[in-house]
């Protein structure tokens, strides 16, 4: 039955993609169907494998070890705030952020990143039937984030028509930073976050080559990456990403403030007034998606609301609400994938903001086509959640 309703899933996030697309006629099938195989193949060896289940408990134990680093750095300074045995959320999962991206800025410094991004990219292009600049981006954006990395390729922006533009934005609201990383695994089961990381980064070409497809020439096809570095001594640098860190910290402190309680007014409002919750009524709007994901009919409801709470607001808001549902083991890994991903509408305005920092011009070019963003960045975390669902 799981089977089905995958097909099912993708049926409709195909259809979805297809009646969205600016150029039908200019589908190319044969990359998209070898990146759906790939998708298939890396779900299950995630998902399923021995290997796999090594490979993310390795990736799972780095992250621990760096966030236990991390906390030697927050105890120096907030220690004794925090009652014994209670873990404030801000302590324990957003300020490890600070520390994870100094690590980042010290790997971009020795130009360790840089060379993986490119390498990985290239791979990717072959695959993709994109350009360089297009997997480039992709790659960076899930480690240097989805502002960041609109710095490193500065000197394209400007002259990139509008479909190439829409491309790396969407790829950019497609993944998420490798600082936040830590901060989800502590919210989430760590497979699912490593699981959604790789399949969003081909679900983002994927359902780009459907909404928005397009061939790049010979002479189109050039990679220029900003190397900022160069200009700042080590420790220049080192304060620069650590700061950077504490500002991603303290924004999405603010943004968990400010969208708890306002999605907490609302449901009052709406239950004073309806007799039901806002995020209950948007759980039944997104019930159906949740349904051909793979999530159980009897949970759809409850998923759905999970789902809409992200779009809404964002996903550390949806990951503290999924922990509040008792969901089915299957349904938690659903729902999980489909939560690791910047798609949801303060997405817009950063990338359209970062953009609009570097070429202005550029940056109106994106706040136009920001739904349309929102739109295809969604559907590729409902991609990747349905390819998982098989699996699950």
């Amino acid at each position: 039955m799981k089977f089905l309703i995958a097909i099912l899933g993708l049926l409709v996030v195909f259809a979805l993609s297809f009646v969205a697309s600016n150029n039908k006629r200019g589908i190319r099938y044969r990359p998209i169907l070898i990146m759906i195989v790939l998708q298939l193949i890396l779900a299950f060896f995630l998902l399923n494998t021995v290997v796999g289940t090594v490979l993310i408990q390795g990736f799972s134990d780095i992250f621990t070890n760096l966030l236990t680093y991390a906390s030697e750095g927050i105890n120096f300074v907030f220690g004794g705030i925090a009652n014994e045995g209670q873990a404030p959320f801000f302590l324990n999962v957003l300020l490890p952020i600070i520390f994870i991206s100094a690590l980042i800025g010290i790997l971009q410094y020795i130009k360790v990143l840089p060379l993986i991004i490119r390498f990985i990219g290239l791979v990717l292009s072959k695959i993709n039937g994109m350009g360089k600049l297009e997997s480039y981006n992709a790659v960076a954006s899930a480690i240097l984030g989805q502002s960041e990395v609109f710095i490193s390729i500065k000197k394209q922006i400007g002259l990139l028509p509008k479909h190439r533009l829409y491309t790396l934005c969407a790829s950019a609201m497609s993944t998420v930073s490798m600082s936040i990383v830590g901060a989800y695994m502590t919210m989430i089961d760590p497979k699912y976050v490593v699981t959604a990381l790789v399949l969003n980064l081909f679900g983002g070409f994927i359902i780009a080559s459907i909404l928005n497809p397009y061939k790049v020439t010979p002479e189109e096809d050039k990679l220029e990456v900003q190397e900022e570095q160069e200009k700042q001594s080590f420790f220049e640098m080192l304060g620069e990403y650590i700061m950077d860190g504490f500002k991603v910290a303290i924004t999405v402190a603010a943004m968990l403030i400010g969208f708890v309680a306002l999605i907490a007014m609302i449901n009052g409002i709406f239950s004073g007034i309806f007799g039901i919750s806002f995020q209950q009524l948007l759980g039944y709007v997104f019930a159906p998606f949740a349904f051909v994901m793979g999530v159980p009919w009897k949970e759809a409801v409850n998923a759905g609301s999970i789902m809409a709470t992200k779009m809404v607001s964002n996903e550390f808001v949806a990951m503290l609400d999924l922990g509040k549902h008792a969901l089915s083991p299957r349904a938690t890994g659903i729902v999980s994938i489909f939560l690791v991903s910047f798609a949801n509408f303060s997405s817009i305005g950063i990338i359209a903001g970062a953009v609009k920092g570097l070429h202005e011009k550029q940056g109106n070019v994106v706040a136009r086509f920001g739904l349309k963003l929102l739109y295809g960045a969604t559907l590729v975390s409902v991609l990747s959640a349905t390819i998982a669902g098989v699996f699950l």
